[in-house]
């Protein structure tokens, strides 16, 4: 024996039928702040505000490393150099 009940009824109807609450106002709230916030984080991720956030200082650091690299690299490329010279000298 089967036996088989069709129930013809929107969400709403059954929700109100079974006793649930109505959330539809608390589900509308929530998604507009949640694509308020979802926009303001697609917002910042622009190139800008991630190189600002991830190099604070704007890159001045790592422009005063490289020139004292530099300094250091040609110190010591002059000073390789004054010591062939002298070597020379001696040698003859």
């Amino acid at each position: 024996m089967k036996i088989r009940i069709d129930i013809d009824c929107t969400p709403e109807e059954a929700r109100r039928f079974v006793g649930l609450p109505d959330v539809t106002q608390l589900q509308e709230a929530v998604m507009t702040e949640l694509e308020k916030q979802t926009l303001a984080r697609l917002k910042s991720m622009d190139v800008d505000t991630l190189m600002k956030q991830w190099f604070p200082s704007s890159m001045e650091g790592w422009e005063r490393l490289q020139k004292a690299m530099w300094q250091q690299m040609t110190s010591a490329a002059t000073g390789a150099a004054a010591g062939a010279k002298k070597s020379d000298k001696e040698q003859t």
